[in-house]
């Protein structure tokens, strides 16, 4: 337990290091403090970007999933290739067109301040508060699940040490990312990235291994390597796939959380190669995250877990010997930390330049712009913890709640209208500003509506219905008064033929995956 306690401790020790070097000077300007001077190369934005992507939720609540309902849940995985396709070939090459700092000026050019306004005020409420407690809340169970006895000195129960431990956590990301910017961001990341795959691969091996190979997988637990569940499954049936498809448009192609990396590409070549090659990463990340949990599954064939959502400590406390568990858990405390930096930083650069800047003081110099942007950074850490500890309060009121898709199921009450807005601005020519504001804000309580009056459709269903109303709410009119957008080969654009290829071989093995794993 000592060894594993030095190893954490050690990684924290080195990763704030690293942020602090990366510590921006006093005078610097937004595109500095917020693009890193829109200078980064493929590598980093792909490796920044999944970093971003995963973090301690998925090893814990989408690894109790997966335990639960098997390689379905992977869907959550590798069907961001089409979202991450699309947002490369159709959305960046336009923003990077316009040198957007954020989507939110994108939007504003498109459909006028308000839908702006409102964009960028759900974005700031989703993620300082909802995506943000959930990455905390998840780092904190893993610790106290793994070193409960060493952590004992927090408090006398476990929920009061997870509080704790939420807090030291959030504390500890915000203080690198107030010294060193979007920089400071990108280069944890990267450290990041080669811990939490090491460890992942190191988690996938010993499991497989314990349950005696990869040939056992298939014997063990063959009804749980399917794609697609029942079109009746309450969580994951086959049907969600449409609204899974839509939603990850607004995840990879309308996110500034995740496309802040992109924004920041120093060519549009290095923007499409860094998202494509991201892409290629989420079969890796699947592999690490789905894969174990469902090796677990056959391990425990005849002694199940209560709580699902501790399938990956389960792995950790039991399968590995001091010194590599460790390892493994710098891998996680990696997962979280790169997706944590990233919200402090998107929701600072967001209501610098879209609320302070735009609505609030327009005569702003840069320097108060970033004073602003620091200041920001510690105000979320304090609603990212309050978060944390209603998400800690649902957690152990009900052991067995499924957090993970509570979480998904809430935030995709904002995610509908985000889908719309990205839709509509590139594929309809001049839609009806006040329309699209209309549907946007329409697109909550329609989701609520549908909820309430079929509240046995899945979330996922829901999602496709409410994402395909309200953009044909917006598309009809305009289609009717001004056409279609543009043909679609003006509307894709490809920095290099060999990138092309790329997209296509991505769009190709997904298409495959959904075949062979059916």
């Amino acid at each position: 337990m000592l060894i594993d306690a030095t190893i954490i401790l050690a990684y924290f020790a080195v990763i704030m290091a690293v942020g602090i070097r990366s510590r921006v000077k006093k005078r610097v300007t937004t595109e500095e403090f917020f693009l890193s001077s829109r200078s980064l190369r493929w590598p980093s934005i792909a490796i920044s970007t999944i970093a971003t992507n995963i973090h301690a939720g998925h090893f814990i609540g989408m690894a109790g999933s997966a335990y639960l309902f098997g390689l379905a849940q992977a869907n959550l995985e590798i069907n961001a290739i089409f979202g991450i396709v699309i947002a490369a070939f159709f959305f960046v090459p336009l923003f990077l067109r316009m040198r957007v700092v954020t989507l939110t000026q994108f939007f504003e050019a498109k459909f006028g301040p308000k839908v702006a306004l409102v964009y960028s005020t759900l974005m700031i409420a989703l993620y300082s508060f909802l995506f943000l407690g959930y990455a905390l809340f998840w780092a904190a169970y893993a610790i106290e699940g793994v070193f409960g006895e060493l952590v004992a000195f927090l408090g006398p129960d476990s929920v009061t040490r997870i509080a704790v431990l939420a807090v030291v956590l959030g504390a500890f990301s915000a203080i690198y990312t107030y010294l060193g910017g979007f920089r400071a961001v990108v280069r944890t990341d990267i450290v990041q990235f080669v811990l939490f795959v090491f460890g992942g691969l190191v988690i996938l091996w010993v499991t497989l291994d314990e349950l005696g190979g990869w040939s056992r997988l298939w014997t063990e637990t063959g009804d749980l390597m399917h794609l697609h569940l029942p079109a009746d499954h309450p969580t994951l049936p086959w049907i969600g796939l449409f609204g899974m498809f839509l939603l990850n448009l607004n995840y990879w192609g309308a996110n500034q959380v995740i496309l802040q990396r992109a924004l920041a590409a120093r060519s549009l070549r290095h923007a499409q190669v860094g998202l494509l090659v991201g892409g290629a990463f989420k079969y890796l990340t699947t592999a690490i995250i789905i894969i174990p949990a469902i090796a677990l599954a056959g391990i425990l064939k005849d002694t199940p877990l209560q709580d699902p959502d501790n399938a990956y400590l389960t792995i950790v406390n039991n399968f590995l010997p001091a010194g590599v568990r460790g390892l493994i858990l710098i891998g996680l405390f990696a997962s979280l930390m790169s997706t944590i930096d990233s919200i402090f930083n998107s929701v600072a650069t967001l209501w610098s330049m879209d609320i302070y800047k735009r609505h609030l003081k327009p005569d702003a110099s840069e320097p108060q712009m970033v004073r602003m942007a620091k200041t920001t950074i510690l105000v979320t850490l304090i609603v990212g913890i309050l978060a944390a500890f209603v998400q800690i309060y649902v957690k152990f009121a009900d052991a067995g709640f499924p957090l993970t898709h509570w979480f998904n199921e809430v935030s995709y009450y904002a995610k509908n209208g985000f889908v719309l807005l990205i839709l509509a601005a590139v594929f309809l020519l001049s839609p009806s500003k006040r329309l699209v504001l209309f549907a946007l804000l329409f697109s909550v309580p329609l989701a609520y509506l549908l909820k309430a009056g079929l509240p046995e459709m899945n979330y996922f269903v829901r999602s496709g219905w409410v994402i395909l109303a309200t953009f044909v709410v917006v598309a009809v009119p305009t289609v009717i008064q001004r056409r279609w957008r543009v043909p679609l080969n003006d509307l894709i654009i490809v920095s290099h033929k060999g990138v092309a290829w790329l997209g296509l071989a991505l769009l190709a093995s997904l298409v495959l995956s959904h075949i062979y794993f059916h």
